[in-house]
């Protein structure tokens, strides 16, 4: 069997065990991610919306997604194993109702590093994602996580922007 490790970055390319990159020679810079999960909720919970909040008998549903996403995002490496341990320096939400009548979370993470938030990001609105569903399953089973996903990063080798 031929040994393509060589483009995954978590493999060590003599062992061909996972392992952490290693950012030791990387050199500091501010990094930014953004990640947007998207969540429909179905018609019968986005009438219990008033403003831009939905309120439940476990509390304002985007409020606890917010806390549970900042929460989530500072404990990624705790979450996914290769994840180096990142002192963040900010974690910031925003959750809005898109055109289609869709909730819309976007995380953005930022630090100054050797190395990128990316998995931050994208773990912090999966989590605001996760938290909106349990937060409004007692109205109706019928919610769905749509997608989550990077919409971009700056700092580092390499700038991204999904088009």
């Amino acid at each position: 069997m031929e040994n393509n490790t060589a483009n995954f970055t978590h493999i060590d390319t003599d062992t061909n065990y996972p392992t952490m990159v290693d950012v030791s020679e990387k050199q500091v810079t501010k990094r930014t991610a953004v990640a947007q999960s998207i969540v429909l909720l179905g018609a019968e919970i986005m009438a219990q919306l008033t403003g831009n909040e939905i309120q439940t008998k476990k509390g304002p549903v985007f409020q606890t997604a917010i806390i549970a996403g900042t929460m989530a995002a500072k404990k990624t490496a705790d979450l996914i194993p290769l994840c180096h341990p990142l002192a963040l320096e900010s974690v910031k939400f925003d959750i809005n109702i898109n055109n289609e009548q869709e909730v819309v979370i976007i995380c953005t993470a930022t630090i100054t590093s050797k190395t990128g938030v990316e998995m931050e990001a994208l773990t912090g609105a999966s989590i605001a994602a996760l938290t909106i569903y349990d937060m409004c399953k007692a109205f109706s089973h019928d919610i769905v996580i749509k997608e989550t996903k990077l919409i971009q990063k700056t700092g580092g080798k390499s700038d991204y922007q999904n088009k």
